[in-house]
């Protein structure tokens, strides 16, 4: 019989596996986009839409499995979700067209997202709440250093062996994983009969969050100012690989120094609040990040800046991002109690919704238009949260909590 320390660990290694399949899935083939255009007989700008019809279906995924998670249990929601995300990565391997890999990426998604979602819902079930923080805090720290690996590791697949191997080796990911799940798991939560999966009121409590003006402020100010991740991952291929010319290789470890600065901003965040209130970090980080956004946009049309300079100014957009991003979400957050968990949800729609759209831009507008996607992002966040800030009678207080991608 297992020792309750051992089976702990085992409960913490399968949740960190979950909460990496949808990382991976991000950035593993990021450093291929100029071989999969090549073979598609298309375009890097092209290919980027598999990417944004990925964050569609991640941002839909997050209202989707809410209430399929209460209603029938965490484990039976997940099968179907990995059993979806396997034979779509097996059909993006195979992929004859752009079409095809776009639709089959967002399919993808829809059933990847049930990993990171149940995955999150399930330390609650199996830790006591204060310990939950400490487990969240470790869960994050996995996806915050899964983009330093994936891209490093998609640029030695398509070196190697080409491609499509990325995706059949997520699909094995996931096969693995969902075996582990399967035979070690336990179920941590009772299915609930009583949860409706009726659209009208679940509509119903997400209009309700939405009029909450602390919540709407904060969750699409953080929401635009996150787009800016979403911005640089989508079109960081094209920029530092058809603009600058870089190996898949080299792609990779600017790519891993880069998303270093998004973490860096994230541990930063902890000491900050030791001193300063959300709202304090929140507001300033932002300002900094419109500040940053505003130099790289005009220093890029200007043709300013080389590589190196290009690299310190995408270090700090990313590092004012680790900022914003955790005290955007608690503020947003901080209003609730009972409808904690549609409240998570519509955030984490409200957030890869908005990236997507972002990241969508890039793809049909082209490579010119991703600095100012990106810079034009950051204005939006700030010009919502001056507006926003108007309609608070009273701010809630915010527990902040540590966050990554």
């Amino acid at each position: 019989m297992k020792s309750p320390h051992r089976s702990r660990a085992w409960i913490i290694f399968l949740l960190g596996l979950l909460s990496v399949v949808t990382p991976f899935a991000i950035d593993m083939y990021l450093p291929a986009f100029s071989r999969v255009a090549s073979e598609l007989g298309t375009t890097t700008s092209v290919i980027a839409l598999s990417l944004s019809s990925y964050f569609i279906g991640f941002a839909l995924g997050q209202i989707l499995y809410g209430p399929l998670l209460d209603r029938f249990g965490r484990k039976r929601p997940l099968y179907v979700g990995l059993a979806l995300y396997i034979v779509a990565s097996a059909g993006c391997a195979m992929a004859g067209s752009v079409h095809a890999l776009i639709v089959l990426r967002f399919v993808q998604a829809i059933g990847g997202c049930a990993a990171q979602v149940a995955a999150l819902a399930m330390v609650r079930d199996f830790f006591h709440a204060k310990e939950s923080a400490r487990i969240f805090s470790l869960l994050f720290l996995i996806i915050g250093v899964s983009p330093l690996l994936a891209p490093t590791i998609g640029s030695a697949l398509v070196s190697a062996v080409g491609w499509r191997w990325i995706f059949a080796i997520l699909g094995a990911y996931a096969l693995v994983t969902l075996a582990l799940i399967f035979a070690l798991l336990p179920e941590g939560h009772t299915p609930d009969a009583s949860i409706s999966l009726k659209p009208k009121p679940i509509l119903e409590v997400f209009w309700f969050i939405l009029k909450e003006p602390q919540f709407c402020t904060y969750a699409l100010a953080g929401a635009f100012s996150f787009a800016g991740l979403f911005a640089f991952v989508s079109g960081s291929p094209i920029l530092f690989m058809d603009g600058y010319h870089l190996s898949t290789k080299a792609f990779g470890l600017v790519f891993a120094v880069l998303v270093m600065g998004f973490i860096g901003g994230n541990q930063v965040n902890v000491f900050l609040l030791k001193s300063f209130s959300s709202q304090q970090i929140f507001f300033y980080a932002l300002l900094f990040q419109v500040a940053v956004g505003a130099v790289l946009f005009a220093g890029t049309y200007a043709h300013l800046f080389g590589l190196p300079g290009m690299m310190v100014l995408f270090f700090f957009f990313l590092l004012s991002i680790g900022l914003t991003y955790p005290n955007a979400a608690a503020l947003g957050m901080a209003p609730f109690s009972r409808d904690a968990g549609s409240a998570s949800a519509l955030l984490g729609f409200l957030q890869a919704g908005t990236g997507s759209l972002i990241s969508t831009g890039i793809g049909v507008l082209g490579a010119s238009w991703i600095v100012t996607l990106l810079s034009s992002s950051a204005l939006a966040a700030l010009l919502i949260l001056l507006v926003g800030r108007t309609r608070i009678v009273e701010i809630a207080e915010a527990e902040s909590v540590t966050v990554a991608h």
